[in-house]
């Protein structure tokens, strides 16, 4: 009798440490991304202590902490880069690292970390987040004030002279003719993107490169970059965006993902929660490799979390366990593509876009926004926008061409 009693009782044990077993290990999977995706905060704060509260608050639902200290103190002061980002990696983090541009005063020991990392946190360490906004800030640049201002400074040898570009301006005032094309335009952002000396230490040093942009992320990619993060947020169309950068992502066989920034310039700068949770869900569905929280300034905000809210982190936190470990992405294939000129800069923002910043919109303009517009509104996400650029095959890439030019 008591050794029935005994059987029982290790059968009841037994029993119990396999529920459990199993319980965990539903628990440890169901907490696992359902596609190879990282989702987590871009910290721009100020102080170590402010990164490791936000580290400590989200990193049961994230698995990326971005280091976004360009402009911050902490990218002046090594001892604080390498605790933040020990601290992010000891609590399971990947890590990229935001150390601003080159400089002579802080560049050397600035590589050397990002050299060291690569042994110090192994696969965790991503890569360098180098130079915000590449195309997107000189395309924006006041180019009528500019020449005006600076005429001796942009006749020379320099690669970077814009003497040919000022020519044609000059000319087509004169004789009321647009150029056919952008050639020279599309060299000029080439030459300014790839011939950055901190850019080329970093690939020499095969560091992968990340930036995030709001415009032209074809360009960005055909300079160098490895990975490019579309900025989510500023009142334009996330479908656009999107189509934009997952064209050119796939065409160059790149990575890409989604940064959500700021709605206003102003508190409270970022979106509602709502709407960031949509759209982190519509850039995750569409395919993102990386989904990330833009979080400037703190600064500005008696928040402690900088200008993410107890809402907007519940947010994140919903969307990692209701997506990021439940589902899988349903649109992240394009099954149509727009092709766009060769070298054609346009901003396609609104209408009356720039191209490459030094022109107005052209006959081109108009034709390709109705299109562009038509092709959204039937295929969605299902959309990819490219350009017609030999070095890259088209055919067998989409089921659905249609060339700007074309009728639908």
């Amino acid at each position: 009798m008591k050794k029935l009693h005994v059987i029982s009782l290790i059968l009841i044990i037994i029993l119990l440490i396999t529920t459990v077993t199993i319980l965990v290990s539903y628990t440890q999977s169901s907490n696992e991304p359902k596609a190879n995706v990282y989702v987590g905060i871009a910290f721009g704060g100020n102080t170590t202590a402010q990164a490791k509260l936000i580290i400590d608050k989200t990193k049961s639902y994230t698995n990326l902490f971005i280091l976004s200290s360009g402009i911050n103190p902490i990218s002046t002061n090594q001892s604080a880069v390498e605790e933040v980002c020990d601290y992010a990696v000891n609590a399971g983090l990947n890590i990229i690292v935001n150390l601003g541009t080159r400089t002579r005063d802080n560049w050397d020991w600035r590589l050397q970390f990002y050299n060291t990392s690569k042994e110090r946190y192994g696969d965790k360490f991503l890569g360098a987040y180098y130079d915000d906004e590449p195309t997107g800030i000189p395309f924006d640049w006041d180019w009528p004030t500019f020449f005006t201002r600076n005429s001796s400074l942009f006749y020379g040898e320099s690669r970077l002279s814009l003497k040919d570009i000022h020519y044609r301006i000059q000319l087509s005032d004169i004789n009321g003719k647009r150029p056919d094309g952008y050639t020279q335009e599309a060299e000029w952002y080439h030459q300014l993107i790839s011939g950055n000396r901190g850019f080329n230490d970093l690939k020499r040093n095969n560091i992968p490169t990340f930036t995030s942009d709001y415009l032209l992320f074809w360009y960005d990619y055909l300079a160098g970059y490895d990975t490019l993060f579309a900025q989510i947020g500023w009142n334009h169309s996330i479908n656009q965006d999107i189509s934009l950068i997952r064209g050119a992502a796939k065409m160059q066989n790149k990575d890409w993902g989604a940064i959500i920034t700021w709605k206003y310039t102003h508190p409270p700068y970022i979106d509602s929660p709502e709407n960031i949770y949509n759209q982190m869900k519509t850039a995750y569905n569409a395919g993102a490799k990386y989904i990330t929280l833009f979080n400037y300034p703190y600064n500005l905000t008696d928040n402690r979390y900088g200008i993410l809210t107890e809402e907007h982190l519940n947010a994140l936190e919903r969307f990692w366990n209701h997506y990021i470990t439940k589902a899988a992405p349903n649109s992240a294939q394009a099954e149509a593509a727009l092709v766009l000129p060769k070298d054609y800069g346009w901003g396609m923002r609104r209408i009356d876009d720039k191209i490459w910043g030094f022109w107005g919109p052209d006959d081109k303009s108009p034709i390709i926004w109705e299109k562009l517009n038509k092709l959204i509104s039937q295929h969605g996400l299902r959309l990819d926008i490219i350009y017609d650029d030999p070095a890259f095959q088209i055919t067998g890439n989409y089921s659905k061409v249609y060339y700007w030019h074309e009728k639908i």
